[in-house]
């Protein structure tokens, strides 16, 4: 039985749902859609768009790789305000980071398709400068995206940046400090299984942003988001199931999962790609100092990451119960 939403809905709420629909477009089927559109101009009379572009973009080739180009403008949008209430989303402040300072943010758990990361980090509609003034947010995302043209543009605008140790370096390595690299530590292998009910992290082995702390001295900060996981639901992928057979090849091969995920409608309650709403509140735990290593031993690296295991572990207890996850 399908459930229809029903006609006296607010126009807030009308607002809230378009907002985030074409969100869930732009990250879902945009980036395909700028490919189509920048190959399909060369066949037309307009290709002349395209062949400009390319010369921009040869020319743009290292932006992404240098720190990206942030559009306050884009960032400060009101739509992302209407984004923010739809869920609601929270951002909670525990401990003061100093501008002075570059951080190193591990964000738990990536989820579907983050969302809480990017409303938090790649907007300003949580209040993320307010909270941590002089602080300038980046959001890491996979290399594959800013090959892509147009998308490229529209993804640096708002803080994202590619993952690799070129980019991390650049930002890390500012003079000055006021910068903070967010990186989601589970990756695509993490999103694989996120579903409501449960957090599975993948962090025992991932010890590469651990290595890069430690080699510019920057301080980390555990971000744990509660209630990621349980805006979207996923068709059964247990391991051993064909299902996963055929993510875990895809993202050995492209580095790209495909979360098989649902929720509900537009104008229905029982089936869609649109989330639930469901609260996300994404809680900034205290920095854990670092000392500057050029080359950080293993042992060094490992020690490190203990303590950051500790850390988040420590941050998800004292607060887990505000957020209705149960006590065992």
């Amino acid at each position: 039985m399908v459930k229809f939403a029903p006609l006296s809905v607010p126009w807030e709420r009308r607002l809230q749902t378009f907002v985030v629909l074409q969100w869930i477009f732009s990250f879902v089927v945009l980036a395909q859609i700028c490919i189509a559109v920048f190959i399909g101009l060369l066949f037309t009379r307009f290709w002349i768009f395209s062949v400009l572009y390319a010369v921009w973009w040869y020319l743009d080739l290292s932006k992404p790789w240098r720190g990206g180009r942030r559009s306050e403008a884009l960032r400060r949008c009101i739509i992302w305000r209407y984004m923010k209430d739809y869920f609601p989303i929270l951002l909670v402040k525990t401990a003061h980071l100093d501008p002075s300072r570059n951080y190193l943010a591990g964000f738990h758990p990536h989820g579907v398709l983050a969302t809480g990361a990017f409303t938090n980090l790649c907007t300003e509609s949580t209040g993320f400068s307010s909270l941590f003034p002089g602080i300038r947010p980046h959001l890491m995302m996979l290399n594959l995206w800013f090959w892509t043209p147009f998308f490229r543009d529209y993804i640096m605008s708002g803080g994202l940046v590619p993952v690799d140790k070129e980019s991390a370096a650049h930002i890390l390595s500012r003079e000055g400090g006021g910068n903070l690299m967010a990186i989601i530590v589970g990756g695509v292998q993490e999103a694989l299984d996120s579903r409501p009910g449960g957090y599975k992290l993948v962090l025992r082995n991932r010890k590469g942003f651990i290595r890069l702390a430690l080699m510019h001295g920057a301080a980390l900060v555990p971000i744990f988001s509660f209630g990621e996981n349980d805006v979207f639901k996923q068709v059964e992928n247990s391991p051993g199931s064909w299902v996963r057979w055929f993510q875990d090849r895809l993202q050995k091969i492209v580095r790209v999962s495909i979360p098989l995920f649902y929720g509900r409608g537009v104008f229905q309650y029982s089936f869609g790609l649109m989330p639930y709403r469901r609260p996300i509140t994404t809680v900034v735990g205290k920095p854990i100092e670092v000392q500057k290593t050029p080359h950080p031993s293993q042992e060094e690296v490992d020690r490190l990451h203990q303590r950051y295991m500790k850390e988040l572990e420590n941050l998800f207890e004292a607060h887990k119960l505000k957020y209705n996850i149960p006590r065992d």
